[in-house]
């Protein structure tokens, strides 16, 4: 009574723990992965933090402009006074000389200073917009590359997965077709060489089978990490692209001011125009006003110098006016002038690049788009050809070779379109990077 008690108790604990996931599980389709990737992966909390210095940077630049406090405090042990000459005409006698002061002397003071007309903490004021947009742009090319990289990861596991059925699909066969070539090996129907070489095509398809496993490992590890997701989570892909109907795409016309990259490098160049204009106004005068008060003390002894105290202040107007710097400000300016040049001359160059990567993207796309046609129907010519000649070869019309060769090229042309099918969905993934339109194709996905 007691053992079937206890048994009843295992079973219980056993469906229970059975009902239980054993690991957590994310289920995450294509726009979800982007969009864990956008929350999650390292590279956008530096671009949030590189927003976040420009923003500082910006503080930093407004602050020279405003009033600049700063406290000072001196404590002198004079071991030896400096002496001076008085006239002898003062006291109706000979020169004397003397040593004037005390041996301990203390003072504190503060002073305040008040930028009236600095052209160049201007321009750096100036600058702090440009910068900021930078900053923003930067974490938005961020955001782009992880649309691309998880996207292509994505894509990447479905495909790997897809060889994997394939190949589990062709052992099956095989292992079926060798199962035939036993009995008839046993009958002395075939030669044993007709059975060797199923055999070893049976086993290259599981020397396959376990490199494509291995390779969905890499896969399903690529994502998480273009993700920024634990490599010990489980992850659950839901939308398998290869089982949704294609949408062929036509590129539209091309414009490089789409791209976050040529924003970017106008950005860059707007801050090099206004570090030309910061180093000329280095040439105009700066004034600026500044208030100072301050507490002294003097005695002969320590404790008489932090007892004796006399206040005293000042206030005035500073005017500095550049005159002569052996042209150090005139190489800066042509400097700046020349990497100002350069730069333009690189965005020509860069635009160029821009064209040829669409015109490349487009071209691919065309490419993908057309071997995917003809792979679709060479898979059902495949598959019409594999299955008359299976009927034959139980018929005894064709011999083994023949069924062998029809096998092979069947999961050559299979192998062959889902291989096309990733190449398209490459071309068209590369085609929405080269117009600058990844932030719409996330937009628009289900």
């Amino acid at each position: 009574m007691i053992r079937t008690m206890r048994s009843k108790w295992i079973i219980a604990i056993l469906a229970i723990a059975a009902a239980l996931p054993s690991s957590a599980q994310t289920q995450l389709s294509l726009k979800d992965c982007i969009a864990y990737g956008i929350k999650n992966n390292g590279n956008v909390k530096i671009a949030q933090y590189k927003e976040s210095i420009a923003v500082q940077q910006g503080r930093e630049a407004l602050a020279g402009y405003l009033p600049q406090v700063a406290g000072s405090g001196a404590l002198d042990d004079n071991i030896k006074l400096q002496s001076t000459v008085l006239p002898g005409a003062l006291f109706g006698g000979e020169d004397r000389r003397v040593a004037l002061g005390t041996k301990y002397s203390t003072n504190v003071s503060a002073q305040a200073d008040q930028v009236i007309f600095d052209q160049a903490l201007l321009v750096g004021i100036k600058a702090n917009k440009p910068n900021l947009a930078n900053a923003e742009l930067n974490s938005q090319k961020t955001k782009e590359n992880i649309i691309f990289n998880v996207t292509d990861a994505y894509y990447q596991v479905f495909v790997t997965q897809a060889q994997i059925d394939l190949l589990k699909d062709n052992l099956e066969k095989t292992q079926q077709i060798l199962g035939t070539l036993q009995l008839q090996l046993d009958n002395g129907v075939i030669k044993k060489v007709d059975f060797d070489r199923t055999q070893v095509s049976l086993n290259n398809i599981k020397s396959q089978l376990t490199l494509a496993e291995s390779n969905l490992i890499l896969s399903q590890n690529q994502l998480k990490f273009a993700m920024g997701m634990s490599l010990a989570e489980q992850l659950v892909l839901t939308d398998n692209p290869l089982e949704q109907p294609f949408k062929l795409v036509e590129p539209e016309k091309f414009d490089a001011s789409n791209l976050t990259d040529f924003k970017i490098q106008n950005i860059n160049m707007e801050l090099q125009s206004l570090e030309k204009e910061r180093i000329k106004a280095g040439y105009l005068p700066k004034l600026s006003v500044y208030g100072r008060y301050g507490l002294q003390s003097l005695g002969q002894s320590l404790g008489e110098s932090w007892g004796n105290w006399f206040s005293f202040g000042a206030i005035g107007v500073k005017l500095s006016i550049p005159i002569f710097d052996s042209f150090r400000r005139d190489a800066q300016y042509k400097q700046a002038d020349l990497n100002l040049l350069t730069q333009n001359e690189q965005l020509k160059l860069n635009v160029q690049n821009y064209e040829l990567q669409n015109n490349n993207a487009t071209t691919q796309l065309q490419k993908a788009k057309l071997n995917l046609g003809n792979d679709e129907a060479n898979v059902t010519l495949a598959k019409e050809v594999y299955d008359v000649t299976t009927l034959q070869y139980k018929e005894g019309t064709v011999t083994l070779s023949d069924l062998l060769n029809a096998e092979t090229s069947y999961k050559e042309a299979q192998s062959n379109y889902i291989n096309s099918m990733l190449s398209y969905y490459q071309a068209k993934l590369g085609l929405e990077q080269s117009q600058g339109s990844l932030n719409n194709f996330y937009t628009a996905l289900p």
